[in-house]
């Protein structure tokens, strides 16, 4: 980690840089500069505040009034000591979620959260009015796991209403809370989050990982010094991945490759969250800096479409696509990857299978998306040690982008897609599974994985709730 500054990460000093390789873990960033200096984004005009505002929104005088029995009843008993409570304007409450506290685990904020997106949905104005009035008064970006999730899931909320009829009797103000986010944030700060998040949460690096394995053991069954691996990288890794592949394809029983291509797609697909990182964000020029000082010779090309002629596809190389957390909105994108007849297909994505996303319209989809979200608050809560800093901050206002997905496939309906569409599913196979697993045992105690003999996809916990599936896929070949 010699490249960073020494203030560019506010954790402490003792944290420990895991990123796995499938024979060890590195710890050497070297494929990054120490002195580079980012490309300045360009100049663009002051955005105008959005209106998704986080304030009590005014009913019109045309609009029905609450009712006063309705929010007798359901008004907070503020003497309570069970009630939810905003943290004060001093010390925030500490989230250490991982610490098993009981108190800390009541899920307040789901219980007024997805009644409130019902009330929206349905028209009910003077509940929905109700209780947005509540939620802004606990709705927090600081404090414990509720506050978080409250503060994120009004937002969602207050958007939607703009395109629901309760709109035309609830005016919301506009707003001018800031909203961190990848895109938001300075790339040096961006760089440096990213790579330490993969230090301390599995949340992408075991996908990671368990990909970047399945390519060496791939490789190691055959003559790999004689035929060109070309990888496409349709994920939201934004490079942090490949560093620890390049350093495994040197270490190879036969030799590294004669030559490595690496085709970044990211730009085929519209953003979802994770995709878009800020302006002035490059890490190709990087990635081929460290390649050759390892002796690796490494070509990147981008593009946007996935088309054999866009990706100049050579007869006889080694195509492998690894799609991360990218293609849950854009499906049909599958049947390009098909029609590509890769070698080896890695598909992870967030795995929504003890759920029903399919259904109960928008209250259904946002429900489904919001125990998402809590899922990652409470890990990497427990992942920053409870610590409020920027870093943390990013990570969640990206995260937050989950709440305004369509909604969260489950790994057995996307098996069924993948079939239909010819592909055969593998198993990752004894030493990819073991290595995988020594890993996890880096992190938080709440993690676990599931890979069960009788289902070949691997799957990651947090708390005994699925987060993601990762699985390997072969087209099937007449």
């Amino acid at each position: 980690m010699e490249w960073l500054e020494p203030d560019s990460i506010s954790l402490e000093q003792d944290s420990i840089s895991i990123l796995p390789s499938y024979l060890d873990e590195i710890t050497n960033y070297d494929w990054w500069d120490h002195d580079e200096t980012f490309d300045p984004p360009p100049a663009t005009t002051p955005a105008t505040p959005s209106p998704t505002c986080i304030q009590t929104p005014t009913l019109s005088p045309s609009s029905p009034q609450p009712d006063p029995e309705f929010s007798k009843k359901r008004k907070l008993n503020t003497n309570s000591p069970d009630t939810p409570r905003k943290p004060s304007s001093g010390k925030k409450t500490s989230s250490k979620s991982g610490a098993g506290n009981p108190a800390k685990d009541a899920r307040w904020a789901e219980q007024l959260l997805n009644p409130c997106a019902m009330a929206i949905e349905t028209g009910n104005v003077s509940r929905a009015q109700h209780l947005i009035y509540v939620l802004q008064e606990l709705a927090s970006a600081s404090g414990d796991i509720n506050h978080r999730l409250a503060y994120h899931g009004l937002r969602t909320l207050t958007h939607h209403l703009y395109s629901n009829s309760v709109t035309s009797m609830v005016r919301l103000p506009p707003c001018e809370s800031p909203i961190h986010s990848y895109i938001t944030t300075e790339a040096k700060l961006f760089r440096s989050t990213v790579i330490k998040f993969h230090e301390i949460s599995p949340w992408f690096t075991l996908p990671n990982s368990l990909a970047n394995s399945t390519i060496i053991k791939s490789l190691s069954r055959e003559n790999s010094s004689s035929r060109v691996l070309h990888i496409v990288d349709l994920g939201v890794s934004h490079g942090v991945q490949w560093p620890t592949l390049l350093e495994a394809l040197t270490h190879l029983p036969k030799g590294a490759p004669p030559l490595v291509r690496l085709t970044i797609a990211n730009s085929v697909l519209p953003p979802v969250p994770f995709s878009v990182p800020p302006p002035g964000y490059n890490f190709p020029s990087h990635l081929l800096r460290y390649a050759k000082s390892i002796n690796l010779n490494l070509h990147i090309n981008q593009v946007d479409n996935l088309t054999i002629q866009d990706l100049t596809l050579t007869p006889g190389e080694k195509l492998v696509v690894c799609a991360q957390f990218r293609i849950s909105k854009y499906k049909d994108i599958l049947c390009s990857i098909r029609d590509l007849n890769p070698d080896l297909f890695i598909l992870s994505e967030l795995d929504g299978s003890e759920n029903c996303a399919s259904s109960g319209g928008f209250p259904g989809r946002f429900g489904v998306n919001l125990e998402m979200l809590w899922r990652f608050l409470d890990s990497t809560g427990a992942a920053f040690k409870g610590r409020e800093c920027a870093e943390r901050k990013m990570m969640e206002g990206e995260a937050a982008q989950i709440l305004d997905e369509s909604g969260i496939e489950g790994r057995e309906r996307w098996r069924e897609l993948m079939v239909g569409l010819g592909f055969r599913e593998e198993g990752f196979g004894d030493e990819s599974i073991d290595t995988t697993k020594a890993l996890l045992r880096k992190y938080d105690g709440n993690w676990e994985m599931k890979a069960e003999r009788a289902v070949a996809a691997v799957r990651l916990r947090w708390k005994g709730q699925p987060v993601s599936f990762c699985s390997l896929w072969k087209p099937i070949r007449g």
